[in-house]
Parts: structure tokens; C-alpha cells; sequence
């Protein structure tokens, strides 16, 4: 059977924040749903869910230092998808599973490497979920949270983009913990959530904040124990400039800095000496060895009530660039994705 197969291309290198002019739908390509006879060891799979994450910003840009490579022009834009198999020469896969991985921004993806799909074992929940609570933002938050931030009973949490697919979990995480948990938000809306639904002890929106420093001693007089940073710039110097001796951070983004070319420093650094503060920067692909405690763990955790999660889901592939431009701006309200089809 031959069906046309819809795509989001990149139509070049981007400088500063994404666009939705820096990508286009594409239509008129015509897939055969089968795996073709060369390739071996592949997974043919209609793409269900779509996950937008600030990192893939770094994608679009002509950069090759990062730890992972760019888009090329004029190819599919890559992300976290959840899937449904159409056909597989893996023997790991049969046509039917549900899986979760590396997939393209098209209706129809053919996966040569699947070495890291996941089989999606447990359906009670929505399988967008495993993009966000239970993918690489909730594994992200845990590992994060748990194995860099080391943390102690009582300690002063700071979260920063608090109610994004990461900072949500984190702070949830920490509250379970028994720590004192403050976030930062860019939207009255979103400071409400954190206060009223994700259970953080107090939250404040940045943008109305005129000096950071003396917002973060105003939130914490003690001093800052954990800060689990998303953002980078101004927000890591006010945090660096209120930690406690021996304070932790751990640097998951840095979605404040849009340009390569054009990086802002840290301030504040002497704090480090000062306080002995241990700053580290992380990637979840770090700790892959501690994600089926992971996933016992956090599906236990939503199931018993303990962690709330929120989504915003956008309909149909031709809205994703618009659903990742937005991630941006804050215009989400929670994790993005986008959904392509229902199962």
C-alpha cells in the first residue's frame, strides 16, 4: 500500500530564536508501507505523537560542537515521537507495538537504527505521557534532580522555567523529597499553576521582577540549598549570588542564551569559592542505566496522585513549527507536543 507521507522540513540555518517561516510542510511524497527488502534490521512506523523541546533550537543552527549534530538543510526535521509499528525486519519489533524514540516530523518514518526505541509496555496511561512525564523531560528531572542535585530533607530548592516539561517534575520531585520548593515562571497563569496545582511553596513571575538578586533573597533569606537551572543568564547569576555553603546546581538549559555568537557571561562566580558551590552540567543520556527505576518510580508516583502533570497538545503535524517557535516565547502551558494521529 502506498500512501503520500506529509513532512516539516528545515529550509536553512537559523540565527537567534526559531521561526515558523525557518520550516515548511511538505506533501506529495508517496511511502510504501512496508520495510524495504535492503533494509535490514529496520522499523517502519506511523508517528503518533511528536514531542518540541527547547534543545532542538540548537539543531537548526550550522553549529557541530554540540553533543549532538545539526539538521541539514532540507531534511525532516528529528525529535522524540511515539510511534506505532507498520511493519519491522527487527526482530525485537512486530507490526502493531506502540514504541517511543528518535523519529522524523512526518507522518511516516522508516527507522534503520533501533537500538534505542522503547517498547511501551504499560497503555493505562495517555502515550503522550511517554514524551514528557514518563520520556526524556520526567528521566531528565530525575536523574537531574536525584543524582546532581544530591538532595538532603529540608533543603531550599530553586527551579527556574518551573512549570516546563522539566521544571514541573523537578519540583514535584522535591516537594516528595521534603524540601522547601520556589519556581519561576514567565506568566501570572503559570505562577498559579505552580502554586495551586503543582504544589510548589511559593512562585514568582520573572518578568515582573526588576532586580533577580534581591527576588531570590526576598524568596529565600536562608539561601538557596539546590538550584536546578533551565535558563542560564541573568536568572544563574542571581541564584549564584544567593546559594548557601555547599549548595548544589545543576545545569539542564540554557534556553535564555539564543545565539551561539553571542553568549553572555557569568556573573557572580566568587560565590563558587565563597560558598563551595558544585555546579554541573548534565545530559539524561548520563544515567540511561537508571531509567527503569525511573519509570517504577514516577508511574508509581502519577497513579498514587502524588505528581501532577500538564500538557499542551497541538493538533496535527502542519502545527508543529508553530508548537516549537512557541516554546520560545512561553507560549506553552506545560510540555508541548503535537499530535499527528490517533492510534
Amino acid at each position: 500500500m502506498e500512501v503520500e507521507n506529509r513532512k516539516i522540513v528545515l529550509k536553512w540555518f537559523i540565527t537567534g530564536a526559531p521561526k515558523e517561516t525557518d520550516m515548511e510542510v511538505k506533501g506529495g511524497d508517496k511511502i510504501v508501507l512496508q520495510v524495504p527488502e535492503e533494509a535490514k534490521g529496520a522499523v517502519l512506523v506511523k508517528n503518533l505523537y511528536l514531542s518540541c523541546d527547547p534543545y532542538m533550537r540548537n539543531r537548526m543552527r550550522e553549529y557541530y560542537e554540540s553533543y549532538i549534530p545539526p539538521f541539514q538543510p532540507g531534511s525532516v526535521i528529528e525529535g522524540f515521537g511515539v510511534c506505532k509499528v507498520i511493519d519491522s525486519t527487527d526482530p525485537n519489533f512486530s507490526k502493531g507495538d506502540l514504541v517511543s524514540g528518535i523519529t522524523g516530523w512526518e507522518e511516516y518514518s522508516l527507522i534503520r537504527s533501533t537500538d534505542k526505541l522503547r517498547k511501551i509496555v504499560n497503555t493505562d496511561l495517555p502515550l503522550s505521557y511517554y514524551l514528557g512525564l514518563l520520556g526524556m523531560p520526567g528521566f531528565t528531572a530525575y536523574a537531574g534532580f536525584h543524582e546532581v542535585c544530591l538532595p538532603k530533607k529540608g533543603d531550599f530548592v530553586f527551579v527556574s522555567a518551573a512549570s516546563g516539561a522539566v521544571g514541573q517534575i523537578v519540583g514535584q520531585l522535591a516537594k516528595l523529597h521534603g524540601c522547601y520548593v520556589v519556581g519561576s515562571a514567565g506568566s501570572k497563569q503559570k505562577v498559579e499553576l505552580l502554586k495551586n496545582k503543582l504544589s510548589f511553596d511559593e512562585a514568582f513571575n520573572y518578568k515582573e521582577e526588576s532586580d533577580l538578586e534581591a527576588t531570590l533573597k526576598r524568596y529565600f533569606p536562608q539561601g538557596i540549598d539546590i538550584y536546578f537551572d533551565n535558563v542560564g543568564g541573568p536568572m544563574l547569576d542571581a541564584a549564584l549570588a544567593n546559594m548557601r555553603v555547599h549548595g548544589r546546581i545543576a545545569v539542564c538549559g540554557m534556553v535564555s542564551q539564543h545565539s551561539f555568537s553571542d553568549m553572555q557571561g557569568i556573573h557572580n562566580l566568587f560565590a563558587i569559592v565563597k560558598n563551595r558551590v558544585n555546579i554541573k552540567g548534565f545530559l539524561q543520556s548520563d544515567y540511561l542505566h537508571l531509567y527503569p527505576k525511573f519509570l517504577d518510580c514516577v508511574e508509581a508516583y502519577y497513579k498514587e496522585g502524588k505528581i501532577t502533570y500538564i500538557e499542551d497538545v497541538s493538533e496535527g503535524l502542519e502545527s508543529a513549527p508553530g508548537a516549537l517557535v512557541g516554546l520560545f516565547s512561553g507560549r506553552n502551558v506545560g510540555k508541548q507536543v503535537v499530535c499527528v494521529a490517533k492510534e
